[in-house]
């Protein structure tokens, strides 16, 4: 297969890749459809779990060219495409919901702004739809060129927890699948970047939660108070020095979001409530730095006991975990990465991991496979908004390449299987 620099050259590249000039009359329109299909979910965003108008367009669109569907998850979507005889099943994952921002107008998506007051597909979710999309369309043209199956899944939810995976993994959506594989646009990588890497490549998210407690009473007489605001910057300056201590800072970020308390500048009050979250890339790590806090609560409550004054300090500690860290699966990773360095410039498998964190870590720990990320950054067309932002929009071009990533692990995992999994 010719080396290939996806970007404003993918129809070439695609002509290249399927060699066979009655695929190239298919290959065309798809590139154009998958494009239409990312304007539509764009214009029409759902948040979190209220994706039913998104899970319409997916069961229609895969009607288009004959595929069936059912719904997974309240407002998932799943599909199985079935090839020539036995074999292993690799699913395909995109993520469906949009989140809560006003989108801006730019120069670029007068044609498809969002059509919903103050939610938009700020995160690439739409991209990754259209993606899929294009792989099922593929794929099912294709379907007996291969054995075995590929199971799509369009998942809801990934933006808010506890997340959709786990309600798709409840809902059967793993059963009979051997691979698991997804792919993230992000704007801060050059367009047609691929990065991945083996072993832990997404971070766990954690969230604490913390009442302190003390005596309340009026600023002139600090005497006869116990003030839980002292108490919590004690906690909050010795807490990051003593993370940072514990836990090697790069393979941790931690951080305070918000500290509320007290109602007048005179008036110590009773109590205060902090909260914070941490990340880390190990198990191990997250274990130590919820120890860490605890550990320093327990001395801070120590320092401020008064023999005076009876029933306080106390605290109340709450830690969320949130997704768990993501783990590519290392012969997976290794398989995949020979196989996309034949086909593209610029794959970077060494890539280093982000404290970002993803849902798609809980397919990870049912079946081995991986998670990559496609840049979709280009300064020419002036597209250098990181995800999340208010204008983040997407180099297009980079659509059909998603399709050909998915598509060729995907087909290679099916005819040798052994070399993915060991």
């Amino acid at each position: 297969m010719n080396k290939m620099i996806m970007g404003h050259d993918e129809r070439f590249a695609l002509i290249i890749w399927m060699k066979h000039s009655y695929k190239v009359m298919f290959l065309l329109p798809l590139e154009q459809w998958i494009i239409q299909k990312r304007r539509d979910f764009h214009r029409y965003p759902e948040l979190s779990f209220n994706e039913h108008m998104t899970q319409k367009r997916i069961i229609s669109s895969l009607k288009e060219f004959g595929l069936e569907s059912s719904s997974i998850a309240g407002t998932g979507v799943v599909a199985d495409i079935t090839g020539n005889g036995p074999g292993p099943c690799i699913a395909i994952r995109s993520d469906t919901d949009a989140l809560p921002i006003q989108e801006e107008a730019t120069a670029h998506n007068s044609e498809y702004i969002s059509c919903h007051k103050g939610i938009m597909h700020a995160c690439g979710h739409d991209g990754h739809m259209a993606i899929v999309l294009g792989v099922a369309r593929l794929l099912f043209e294709r379907r007996y060129e291969f054995p075995g199956k590929v199971r799509l899944i369009f998942q809801p939810a990934e933006e808010q927890y506890p997340g959709g995976a786990s309600k798709v993994i409840d809902d059967g959506g793993l059963t009979g699948v051997d691979a698991i594989i997804g792919l993230h646009i992000f704007g801060d990588v050059g367009l047609g970047n691929v990065r991945f890497c083996p072993g832990p490549f997404m971070a766990s998210s954690n969230d604490f939660n913390i009442r302190v407690t003390g005596k309340g009473g009026h600023v002139s007489t600090p005497e006869y108070c116990i003030n839980p605001i002292e108490m919590a910057a004690d906690l909050i300056s010795r807490s990051r020095l003593e993370s940072a201590r514990k836990v090697d800072p790069s393979r941790h970020v931690f951080g305070f979001g918000t500290v509320t308390g007290g109602t007048r500048s005179n008036i110590i009050p009773d109590e205060v409530h902090v909260s914070g979250s941490f990340r880390t890339f190990d198990e191990m790590d997250t274990a130590t730095i919820e120890n860490v806090l605890d550990t320093i609560l327990i001395s801070v409550m120590e320092e401020y006991t008064r023999e005076d004054i009876a029933g306080v300090p106390s605290y109340e500690l709450d830690v969320l975990h949130g997704y768990p860290v993501l783990v590519n699966d290392p012969g997976f990773t290794a398989a995949a990465s020979r196989l996309l360095k034949q086909s593209f410039m610029n794959v970077d498998d060494n890539a280093s991991p982000i404290f970002g964190s993803e849902d798609f870590a809980h397919y990870l720990r049912q079946v081995p496979g991986m998670f990559l990320f496609l840049g979709t950054r280009n300064p020419e067309k002036d597209m250098t908004e990181n995800n999340h932002s208010s204008s983040f929009d997407i180099d297009e071009a980079v659509l059909i390449q998603g399709v050909q990533i998915l598509s060729s692990i995907a087909l290679d995992f099916l005819k040798k299987p052994g070399e993915y999994i060991r």
